[in-house]
């Protein structure tokens, strides 16, 4: 029976990982960009594509359904190498933990978060805290943990949607949320959500009750990294130096910029 659980998740997992029907939104940035910002420490965000992408951005209201760590500075490798040297460390369905370059995630939507003050050292033992579980496999044999995202969209109030992840064994739900980045940061004392006074008998609001529970279940999302008041985001585009009179417009769109400057826009029609 063991074995057959086990089958099954796996089964389940590469079901769940396969592409979605709904394509995913492009870049944002160009590779170089891309390459030059992203440094060690950063945390990747993206906006995935497959099954189990759509249904973790519907349980935690967010674009973002995954997460990595830049272990190693892209801008630092040999020019051939940028792209293609392995400098980021996930913890992926069916993988579980392991590295991979940026290639990989190019042609998707991302967004860089850069923790705030943390040392040379503090950033080495994040990064150590990842690389040193490469290669660890996420117990699938509680199929239920997987089985659930099967459904696009749970009839599941808000207030109730992240609190899914929780369900059934908790390996599974760790392999493909970002437990394990924010269990690294915590390894070092970095703090990714904001602290709650728990004193007894004070009345918390919905929020706070939410990250208690956050943090009592290991139900860290990609999400957290983004609206955490502790980590910066990063836009490559800006980074590089913008200008926005630099900018190439195509003909419909200079027409358009004319009309809106003329007030001749054409009016939206029901």
């Amino acid at each position: 029976m063991f074995s057959l659980r086990q089958w099954l998740g796996r089964k389940l997992a590469a079901y769940l990982a396969a592409p979605s029907k709904a394509p995913p939104h492009g870049p944002t940035h160009a590779p170089h960009a891309l390459v030059a910002t992203l440094r060690k420490g950063d945390v990747l965000l993206v906006e995935g594509a497959s099954r189990v992408s759509s249904a973790i951005k519907y349980l935690t209201q967010s674009t973002w359904s995954h997460a990595a760590l830049c272990y190693q500075s892209p801008s630092e490798l040999p020019p051939d190498q940028r792209l293609d040297g392995h400098v980021l460390v996930e913890a992926e369905l069916n993988a579980g933990v392991r590295t991979l370059p940026l290639r990989h995630y190019l042609k998707f939507h991302t967004r860089i978060c850069r923790p705030v003050g943390l040392s040379p050292d503090e950033i080495d033992a994040v990064a150590d805290f990842l690389l040193d579980r490469v290669g660890n496999q996420y117990d699938l044999k509680n199929i239920l943990d997987l089985a659930r995202y099967l459904i696009r969209t749970p009839p599941v109030p808000e207030g109730q949607r992240r609190r899914m992840l929780a369900l059934g064994s908790g390996d599974p739900t760790r392999a493909i949320c970002s437990s394990l980045l924010a269990q690294a940061f915590q390894s070092v004392r970095y703090p990714v959500l904001p602290e709650v006074d728990e004193t007894p008998g004070r009345v918390l609001s919905r929020e706070q009750r939410e990250i208690l529970h956050i943090r009592h279940h290991s139900l860290f999302a990609p999400r957290d990294f983004d609206i955490s008041p502790y980590f910066r985001i990063v836009k490559p585009t800006i980074e590089c130096g913008f200008d926005f009179r630099a900018v190439r417009w195509g003909l419909d769109s200079e027409v358009a910029m004319a009309q809106l400057a003329s007030g001749d826009a054409p009016k939206a029609t029901d």
